[in-house]
Order: structure tokens, then C-alpha cells, then sequence
């Protein structure tokens, strides 16, 4: 691994707990409402053995910047944090925490889509269609 990669990595570790100092909270960087949690139970018993549970991070993408990306866990990564709530683990990617801290995790259904969906206290806007979201510096 290049050296000012690895540099980065622990500042973004040492910039989201001094977050959470800050925000006196528990470690739980999100939380996991009760229809998220079954969702998730659900995906990982249909996924592959090895399946652990569930990654959160956040991408660059869509007219607004960011979105959200869920994936299959088989391994905790180094530097990421782990949220086991409600029967289920999460796993958050570092480089995501600073825009998570303080969100709720949701499972939706309606008649023409389903999804997760994030309450995000870090949001400033939300596109049109509602796939990205921005934040703004502190």
C-alpha cells in the first residue's frame, strides 16, 4: 500500500472519532431502524456463506455528488468500523464516516420501488430524484 495512502486512512480515522467525541456518541455511527434490520438479516441469509453482513459508504455520483452505496461484507476491511444492532452487523467504510455520522438506516417499499433509505443529518440537498445528496464543509 503507497505510504500517503495509508497516511490519509488514519487521518480519516482520527478525523471521525474526534466526531464522535465531539458528538457524544456511542460508536454507533448510524443507526438501524427494526424494517432495515430484517432487510438486512434477509439479504445476507440469501447471499453467500461467507456473507458477514452488510457495507455502507458513500460514492461520488449523481447531479448532487454523493450516494450511497450498500454492498455485501465477506471480510472487515482495515480502518472500518463495525455496528452490530438489532441482530445484524454493519460495516462502515472509513472514508464514509464524516458524511454518516448521525444517520438512520430505513428499508422502504412502496408499489413502484423499495430500497434502503438514509436520514441523513449531514444532507444540504438532495437531487430530483432524490439517488444523490451534497454536503457542505463544516
Amino acid at each position: 500500500m503507497d505510504e500517503r495512502h495509508d497516511v490519509r486512512r488514519r487521518k480519516v480515522t482520527i478525523r471521525y472519532k474526534l466526531i464522535l467525541v465531539i458528538m457524544k456518541i456511542d460508536n454507533n455511527i448510524i443507526t438501524i431502524t427494526d424494517k432495515a434490520a430484517e432487510r438486512v438479516k434477509y439479504l445476507i441469509k440469501k447471499g453467500d456463506k461467507n456473507v458477514l453482513g452488510l457495507r455502507i459508504g458513500v460514492k461520488s455520483s449523481g447531479c448532487s455528488g454523493f450516494k450511497y452505496s450498500v454492498e455485501y461484507a465477506v471480510e472487515a476491511k482495515e480502518f472500518e468500523e463495525t455496528i452490530s444492532s438489532k441482530g445484524v452487523t454493519i460495516f462502515i467504510d472509513p472514508a464514509a464516516v464524516m458524511f454518516l455520522v448521525g444517520s438512520e438506516m430505513d428499508w422502504n417499499e412502496s408499489k413502484f420501488s423499495s430500497g434502503f433509505d438514509f436520514k441523513n443529518p449531514n444532507e444540504t440537498a438532495r437531487c430530483g430524484c432524490g439517488e444523490s445528496f451534497s454536503v457542505s464543509a463544516p
